[in-house]
């Protein structure tokens, strides 16, 4: 078999920069496609944090003016992996976050700054920036999605296209189309025009050979007018092409038999050492040291897509069954409050850590029993995979990637001895809170909790079937481009 060279494109990478999910995948797919003979070469913005991590770099390629100043791109290895990055300091090295100033405002030039970016990427699949040329190029999230566009219209090779969150779409007046270096066809429904104006992610979607985004569940809810935020229209249309591929986690990292972070390390073999991981998270977050109390973990972006405003208003059902809660999150203001309040009022019940700290997200899940992911909507979700492995039961809302993921302890799963979770729905209040008080009812069953929690910490959740998806899909575009 033939090993294929991929450009991957995106704006984040973990651990160098990392806002969500997208970091995770995009650091740990390209290991996983080595074993399918595909060799991955991810292409960055030269952010301070990237920079900084760069090895060996060597450049490839340069701009005399992209966007308002001077770029080079560099190739060599950052994070354990072969990448290229966009050095644009103009663009890319500034105070704040990838996406935002340090006022949490976004920055006013991010349509000319992933421009840039996607304009870099097409360079190297057009085989102008050095010795790398790839087969084909996977553009992730909004910010590549213009990519798809510059390959379509120039000639490029094939592009395949993932959303993550089709809440993010990149969208921008009509007056940056003169700006982008499209030709004027480009201008349309079936290009980059999107309500008038310019939607970057519109254009990936459009224009890639095929569509992927991080779960079934979820390419079958965005294809309806209740799921789809205005593209159920294009998704119907593109659905011979739009694919549902389940995310995994790097187990190296998620892994509580070696797991660092952890004060006793544990396996599905050997359990006992979470009685001291959910000793250490209690004291960690002032909570009262009890064994025997349901300790519900939550690690998350505290928002209304997440669920946590009904969240929040459950807490004096999870509170009225004995249980506790341990939070570590951080998002919108009066979420954030609402909890620290809940803390403030329920000592020794409710501790919470607004931030983010990685040490404390690992504990949370090598030390809660369960940990709620309450979603609205949820493209895949990744920190209930991280609780499969390491046993804390997945709470979780059908929808999306959850319902892929968790096997919920109903009555026949039970008895069939399959179960990994509990799920609910609708997303609701009132089934919320039957799920906690469903959740409380299987703790007071001690030898059936243990045997759920062999079930998920069992449970296949690794990259292994994922990658072997997308190299299959890389190698059906390519040969339908040849076709």
């Amino acid at each position: 078999m033939k090993t294929l060279n991929v450009l991957s494109v995106a704006s984040e990478l973990y651990p160098l920069v990392k806002t969500g999910g997208l970091a995770d995948v995009v650091a740990a797919l390209p290991a996983a496609l080595a074993g399918q003979d595909v060799r991955v070469c991810t292409l960055l913005p030269g952010y301070r944090a990237v920079l900084a991590a760069l090895q060996d770099g060597a450049e490839v390629s340069g701009f005399d003016d992209l966007y308002g100043g001077p770029a080079r791109l560099l190739r060599g290895r950052a994070a354990g992996l072969d990448v290229m990055v966009l050095d644009a300091p103009h663009l890319f090295l500034r105070a704040g976050g990838p996406y935002q100033d340090p006022s949490g405002q976004d920055w006013p030039d991010n349509a000319w700054r992933f421009a840039a970016l996607a304009r870099a990427g097409a360079e190297v699949a057009c085989g102008r920036a050095g010795a790398f040329v790839p087969d084909l190029v996977h553009a992730h999230e909004w910010q590549t999605g213009l990519l798809p566009a510059y390959l379509h219209y120039e000639g490029g090779p094939p592009s395949v296209m993932t959303i993550h969150n089709l809440a993010f779409q990149g969208r921008f007046p009509a007056a940056v189309f003169d700006t982008l270096g499209l030709p004027p066809a480009a201008w349309s429904i079936n290009g980059v025009e999107y309500f008038g104006g310019v939607g970057y992610l519109k254009a990936g979607v459009a224009l890639a050979d095929a569509v992927t985004t991080v779960s079934p569940s979820y390419a079958a809810e965005i294809r309806t007018p209740e799921g789809g935020m205005g593209f159920d229209g294009l998704l119907r249309l593109r659905g011979a092409e739009l694919f549902g591929i389940l995310n995994g986690i790097d187990t190296t990292v998620w892994d509580p038999a070696t797991d660092s972070l952890l004060p006793s390390p544990y396996s599905a073999a050997s359990p006992a050492g979470r009685v001291a991981n959910k000793a250490a998270l209690q004291a960690r977050l002032g909570l009262d040291v009890r064994p025997d109390a349901l300790l519900f973990g939550v690690v998350s972006r505290l928002t209304w897509q997440k669920g946590l405003d009904l969240l929040l208003a459950a807490l004096p059902a999870l509170l009225g069954g004995d249980a506790q809660l341990a939070l570590l999150g951080t998002g919108e203001r009066a979420l954030e409050a609402g909890f620290t309040a809940a803390a403030r009022m329920n000592p020794g019940r409710v501790g919470c850590l607004i931030g983010y700290d990685e040490g404390l997200a690992h504990l949370i899940q090598g030390g809660a029993d369960a940990l709620v992911v309450p979603s609205r909507f949820e493209p895949c979700g990744l920190t209930q995979l991280c609780a499969l492995r390491y046993g804390a039961l997945p709470v979780v809302a059908r929808v999306g990637g959850l319902a892929d993921t968790i096997v919920d302890a109903n009555e026949m799963a039970v008895a069939s001895g399959v179960g990994t979770g509990v799920m609910f729905a609708p997303v609701t209040r009132d089934m919320l809170e039957a799920a906690l008080l469903r959740t409380a009812g299987l703790w007071r069953e001690p030898e059936l909790w243990r045997r759920l929690q062999r079930n998920a910490m069992r449970t296949e959740v690794s990259w292994k079937r994922p990658a072997a998806h997308y190299a299959a899909l890389y190698r059906d575009v390519l040969a339908s481009r040849a076709a």
